[in-house]
C-alpha cells in the first residue's frame, strides 16, 4: 500500500525518487555501460537517462565519478565522444526551439537542459587531465571544423550603450551582419563552426533566454534570447529585479562557462604562455562585441549590486542572526551567482597566454603594456569604462563588500557570522580595475575613499597574515598597496584621518599614514619570518609614500625604526643575498622625510639620533665585525639560557660544599669564577662597542691594552719578533673562522664573503642621515647636559621642530617611485592564485575538480576533523557551554548544554520559520547566559550592557 508513495509524491515536482538514482549506479544500463558496451549509437535511448535522472547538480556529481569517466575514456573512448555529442545536441535543440523553456509533452524542458549542463561540468575536467597540453581527442571531439553547405543564419541587431572604442575599425570582424547584407555571392561550400564554438554560442544565449535566465516580461514577440544586462548599472538604468530560480540557473550556466575555461590548470606554468586554452582564447578573442559588452556588464553589475540589499525578507533576516552559518547548512542562491560572476570575471580580466597577451609600446624603461580589442576584449573594454556614475557605482560596491567583512571580523561575539566567500576575488577585482583603468585609478585616488580603501586592504591583511593556506592573498595586498603607493595623490591623502572603524586590536592613533606604519610593522613583526618574501613590496610601499609623511606619531616612528634596526642586524643582513635591499630602501625612508618633511617629523628624527650608532656601526660594516657580533650575541643568548640552570645547581652544590667544610672544593669554584670574569673582561675589550643584552650601548676605547705587553715595560726585539708571528696567525686562524662562520649564516646555500658585503655597504644612501646626526645631535647632547632640565621629550620635540638643515643637506632630489611591475613570473603567479581559489571554492558541495590531475598549481588535501554543532557553538562563544564549571555553575552548565542540543535536534523536523524562532531563542539564551557569568564575577556594568 505504501510501497509507491515516494513515487506519487515526487511525481506531480517531476523528481524521481531515490531508487532509480541508486539503480543507476548499480544496473547494467547505468553507468557501467557506458565503459563496457563498445559503439552506443547516438539515438540509442541509452542516452535518455541523461536528461531525465537527475535532479540537482550533487545528483551528478555523486553518481557520475571522475574514475567512471577515466576508465570510459580508456576502455571506450567512442562513447565518452558520443555523450559529449548527445549533450550539446540536445542543448542546441532546445535553445533554438521557440517554446523553450516551457515544457513540451510531458517534457520538462528546462530539467533536461540543466542535467545537459551539469553532465558537461563532469565529463570535461576529465577530458582536460588527459597528458598533453592539446590532446588528440579534445581537438577531434571540439574543435574539429567540417565542410557544409553554406547556411544563411541571421541575427538580429540589438542596439546597446556605447562604450568610447578607439579601436572601432578592429572590430569589425566581430559584429554580427544585420540580415540584408548578404548581396555578395557566396561560396557553395563553407567550414562549419566547431562543436566548441557552438557551445560558447549556445552558452551565451542561455545566459540571455527569457524563461530561463531572464524574466518572460522582457521577452519581444517570440524572440525569447534578449541580449539585455540583468541588473542595473554599468550601461543600464532598469532592473528586471531578481528572481532566486533564475539565479540558480544563471549559477549553472557560468559554471559550465568556468570549466570550459579551466584547461588553463591542466597546463604547467612553464607551459602557460606557450600553449594557450582555445577555450579562453575563443572567448576573449572571438567573442562578438555585443556578447562582450552585455556579458561584462552584466557580471559586474551583478557582482556590485550583491553589496546593497535591499529587499528585506525573512531569508536575509535570518542571515544576520548570529551563529545562523552554523545551523542553516546550504548555499544561498545569490551569494553563488555573486561568487560565481566574480570569478569568471578574474579569469577573463587575467588571461594574456598566446596571441591575447597585452600590446606593448615604447623602448627601454618606458615600455606600456595595454591590451587591444584583438588581444582580450574583456580588458579592452574594462580599460574604457570613462563615466563617473559607474565609477562611483563600482568602487560604492567593493568599499561595501570589503567593510562587511571587516564588519564580520570585528563582531563582539566571534565567529558569529559567515565570512563572505567571495572577499579574495573582489579583491582581485579592485586590482585589475586599478590596473587597466587610468582614469578609474585617477577618480579612486581624488576620491576620500582612498584611505578607507587602504584601511580595509591592510585590515584583511593583519586578519589572514597567520594563515598559510590565505599568504597568496597576502602577496596580492601588498602588490596592491605598493601599486597605490606610487601615485602623488595617494601621498596626500595619506595626512587625512581614517575613517573607517578599525578594530581596537589594531588601531592607532594618528592619520593613515601613522596606521599604515603601523600595520605593515605588524605583518613584517609578527609573522616570525613567514612573510618573508613580501618585504620588499611592503618596503617599497614606505618608501613611495615616505615624501609625503608629516606629523608621523610617536608610535609610528618606533615602528619605523624598529624595522631598520631589524633590517640592519647583522645575522638578517648576512642570512639572504636580498636582505641589503630591505635595508636600502628603510634608509631611503628616512632620506624621503629629511628631504622633504624634515621639521614637521620630530618624533621620527629624535628617533634617528637616538638610534645614531646604528648608523655609524653600518658605515663600517664588515663581515668579520658582523660574524663577531652574531657569535658574541648566540653566546649571550646561551648564557642566559642556561644561567638558571647554572644557578640551581651551583647553589646545591655550595650547600653540600658548605656543610662539609672542605676548603679545597671552596678554592677550585673561586678560581672558576676568577676565569670567567676574566674572560668576559677580554671578550669586552676586543669589540670597541658592545651592546648588552638589554640592548644599550657600552662605548670602549678603541685601541685597548694588548694582554702581551703592559704600558711601561720595554719590549725585546726577539719579544716584538714572537708578537708578529703570532698576530699573523691570529690572522689567518680569524679569515679561516670567517669563512668557517659565514658558511652557516645563508640560507638555501647563500655563503657570503667580504667581496658582496663591500658591494652593497659602499652603496647604502647612509650620507644623509649621516648630516643630519652629526648636525643635531651634539645639540640635542648640549640641551640634555644643560641646567634648565632641557632634557625631557617634549623640549627636544619643540627643538627638532624649528630646526632647519637648509644650508648642510644637499639639493632634495627628484621623487622616483618605484611602481609594481608585470613580468612573467608575477603573471602565471597571479593566475595559480586565481584558480587556486576558484579550485578551492569548487571543492565544495560539488568537487568540479577533485581528483583530477591540476597541473597549474599544487593541491594538498588535509584532514577536517569532524565537529558537532554543540562543540562549534561552545567554543566560539567562549566556553559559555563547558561543563567544567564549579559546583553551582556546573549544574546550570549542564542544564543548558543538554537544552541546547534538544534544541538542535528540533531543526531537523521543523519548518523553516520554526528553526528562525529557535536560533532567535538561542541567541537570548546565550545573552542570558553571559549575563550569569558576568554578574557571578561581580562585573554588573558589564552585565547589563550585555543584556
Amino acid at each position: 500500500m505504501f510501497a509507491n508513495l515516494p513515487q506519487k509524491l515526487t511525481a506531480p515536482l517531476g523528481l524521481l525518487s531515490d531508487e532509480a538514482k541508486l539503480a543507476f549506479r548499480s544496473r547494467p544500463e547505468g553507468i557501467s555501460k557506458l565503459i563496457s558496451t563498445r559503439n552506443i549509437a547516438e539515438h540509442d535511448g541509452y542516452w535518455d537517462q541523461y536528461f531525465i535522472l537527475f535532479d540537482t547538480p550533487s545528483d551528478v556529481f555523486s553518481l557520475i565519478s571522475p574514475h567512471d569517466i577515466r576508465r570510459a575514456m580508456l576502455d571506450a573512448p567512442e562513447n565518452v565522444a558520443t555523450l559529449i555529442r548527445v549533450l550539446t545536441s540536445r542543448l542546441f535543440n532546445l535553445v533554438s526551439d521557440h517554446t523553450f523553456p516551457s515544457p513540451i509533452a510531458e517534457r520538462n524542458t528546462t530539467k533536461e537542459a540543466l542535467n545537459a549542463i551539469r553532465v558537461l561540468q563532469r565529463v570535461l575536467p576529465v577530458i582536460f587531465e588527459v597528458e598533453g597540453e592539446s590532446n588528440a581527442f579534445e581537438l577531434e571531439v571540439l574543435w574539429k571544423k567540417v565542410e557544409a553547405d553554406n547556411e544563411n543564419q541571421p541575427h538580429a541587431e540589438v542596439t546597446h550603450f556605447v562604450i568610447e572604442d578607439d579601436d572601432d575599425d578592429d572590430d569589425d570582424a566581430t559584429k554580427p551582419t544585420s540580415q540584408g547584407s548578404g548581396s555578395e555571392p557566396q561560396p557553395k561550400k563553407t567550414l562549419l563552426p566547431s562543436l566548441g564554438e557552438k557551445l560558447f554560442s549556445c552558452i551565451n544565449d542561455l545566459l540571455f533566454c527569457c524563461g530561463f535566465t531572464l524574466p518572460t516580461k522582457i521577452q519581444v514577440d517570440h524572440y525569447k534570447i534578449n541580449y539585455v544586462i540583468w541588473e542595473k548599472g554599468v550601461g543600464t538604468t532598469t532592473d528586471p529585479g531578481p528572481n532566486t530560480q533564475y539565479d540558480s540557473n544563471k549559477t549553472e550556466v557560468l559554471r559550465l562557462l568556468l570549466v570550459l575555461l579551466s584547461r588553463q590548470v591542466y597546463v604547467s606554468p612553464g607551459l602557460l604562455f606557450s600553449k594557450p586554452s582555445f577555450y579562453t582564447l575563443h572567448v576573449v578573442r572571438k567573442t562578438p562585441r555585443r556578447d562582450v559588452l552585455t556579458l561584462l556588464c552584466s557580471l559586474l553589475n551583478t557582482v556590485i549590486n550583491s553589496s546593497k540589499t535591499t529587499n528585506v525578507t525573512i531569508a536575509s533576516m535570518a542571515g544576520k542572526v548570529p551563529y545562523n552559518h552554523l545551523v542553516f547548512k546550504g548555499e544561498d542562491p545569490r551569494t553563488a551567482l555573486v561568487g560565481m560572476c566574480l570569478q569568471v570575471l578574474c579569469v577573463l580580466f587575467d588571461f594574456q597566454s598566446g596571441p591575447a597577451r597585452d600590446a606593448s609600446a615604447g623602448v627601454g624603461e618606458t615600455v606600456i603594456s595595454a591590451p587591444t580589442s584583438k588581444t582580450n576584449a574583456f580588458r579592452y573594454f574594462l580599460a574604457k569604462l570613462h563615466r563617473t556614475q559607474d565609477f562611483a557605482f563600482i568602487l560604492d560596491g567593493i568599499t561595501n563588500t570589503l567593510e562587511q567583512q571587516l564588519a564580520i571580523a570585528n563582531n563582539l561575539l566571534p565567529g558569529s557570522r559567515k565570512s563572505i566567500p567571495y572577499v579574495p576575488e573582489t579583491i582581485i577585482l579592485f586590482w585589475k580595475m586599478i590596473e587597466l583603468n587610468k582614469k578609474f585609478r585617477a577618480y579612486l585616488l581624488d576620491s576620500d575613499k582612498v584611505t578607507d580603501v587602504l584601511a580595509y586592504l591592510l585590515c584583511y591583511g593583519l586578519d589572514i597574515k597567520d594563515k598559510p593556506q590565505q599568504h597568496g592573498l597576502c602577496r596580492a595586498l601588498t602588490y596592491i598597496i605598493q601599486t597605490l603607493s606610487a601615485e602623488p595623490a595617494f601621498g596626500n591623502k595619506l595626512s587625512t584621518p581614517i575613517r573607517v572603524s578599525i578594530p581596537v586590536k589594531w588601531a592607532t592613533p594618528g592619520t593613515a599614514a601613522d596606521f599604515m606604519i603601523t600595520a605593515i610593522y605588524s605583518m613584517i613583526a609578527t609573522t616570525s619570518g613567514t612573510l618573508n618574501s613580501l618585504y620588499p613590496a611592503l618596503i617599497i610601499a614606505l618608501s613611495n609614500a615616505a615624501p609625503h609623511f608629516k606629523n608621523l606619531s610617536v608610535v609610528s616612528s618606533t615602528r619605523l625604526i624598529q624595522i631598520f634596526k631589524s633590517f640592519s642586524n647583522p645575522r638578517f643582513l648576512l642570512s639572504d643575498e636580498s636582505h641589503p635591499r630591505l635595508l636600502f630602501f628603510m634608509l631611503d625612508v628616512f632620506n624621503s622625510v629629511i628631504f622633504h618633511h624634515l621639521s614637521d617629523n620630530p618624533n621620527l628624527l629624535y628617533g634617528i639620533l637616538t638610534a645614531h650608532k646604528i648608523f655609524q656601526q653600518l658605515g663600517t660594516f664588515t663581515l668579520a665585525r658582523a660574524l663577531r657580533e652574531i657569535k658574541r650575541v648566540e653566546l649571550a643568548r646561551e648564557e642566559q639560557v642556561a644561567q638558571p640552570e647554572r644557578n640551581r645547581k651551583g647553589l646545591g652544590r655550595q650547600e653540600d660544599d658548605l656543610e662539609s667544610g672542605d676548603p679545597h672544593v671552596e678554592k677550585v669554584r673561586l678560581l672558576q669564577q676568577q676565569d670567567v670574569t676574566l674572560d668576559r673582561e677580554a671578550e669586552s675589550s676586543h669589540d670597541p662597542n658592545v651592546e648588552d643584552e638589554e640592548g644599550s650601548t657600552v662605548s670602549h676605547p678603541i685601541v685597548s691594552p694588548s694582554s702581551e705587553s703592559v704600558p711601561g715595560t720595554p719590549t725585546s726585539e726577539k719579544a716584538r719578533g714572537k708578537m708578529r708571528q703570532r698576530r699573523s696567525l691570529s690572522l689567518d686562524a680569524d679569515s679561516n673562522a670567517e669563512r668557517n662562520g659565514s658558511a652557516g649564516i645563508g640560507r638555501n646555500g647563500f655563503v657570503p664573503t667580504q667581496e658582496w658585503v663591500t658591494s652593497w655597504q659602499q652603496g647604502l644612501p647612509l650620507d644623509t642621515v649621516m648630516l643630519v646626526i652629526s648636525e643635531l645631535l651634539p645639540k640635542v647632547q648640549n640641551l640634555q647636559a644643560g641646567r634648565q632640565k632641557a632634557n625631557s621629550a617634549g623640549t627636544i620635540t619643540d627643538f627638532l621642530q624649528s630646526v632647519t638643515l637648509v644650508d648642510v643637506l644637499p639639493p632634495k632630489p627628484q621623487v622616483h617611485p618605484r611602481r609594481f611591475m608585470w613580468s612573467d613570473a608575477s603573471i602565471v603567479w597571479l593566475t595559480s592564485l586565481i584558480w587556486g581559489e576558484v579550485y578551492v571554492h569548487g571543492m565544495s558541495p560539488l568537487g568540479i575538480w577533485n581528483s583530477t590531475n591540476v597541473r597549474l598549481f599544487f593541491v594538498k588535501h588535509t584532514q577536517m576533523q569532524q565537529r558537532h554543532i554543540t562543540e562549534t557553538m561552545s567554543s566560539v562563544v567562549g566556553g559559555l557551554f563547558s561543563p567544567s564549571r564549579t559546583k553551582i555553575g556546573s549544574r546550570i552548565d549542564n542544564t543548558e548544554y543538554n537544552f541546547v542540543d534538544f534544541l538542535f535536534g528540533l531543526f531537523s523536523y521543523t519548518s523553516e520559520y520554526c528553526k528562525f524562532t529557535v536560533i532567535c531563542y538561542l541567541y537570548d539564551v546565550l545573552l542570558l547566559r553571559e549575563h550569569f557569568e558576568r554578574t557571578r564575577h561581580g562585573d554588573q556594568a558589564k552585565a547589563k550592557i550585555a543584556c
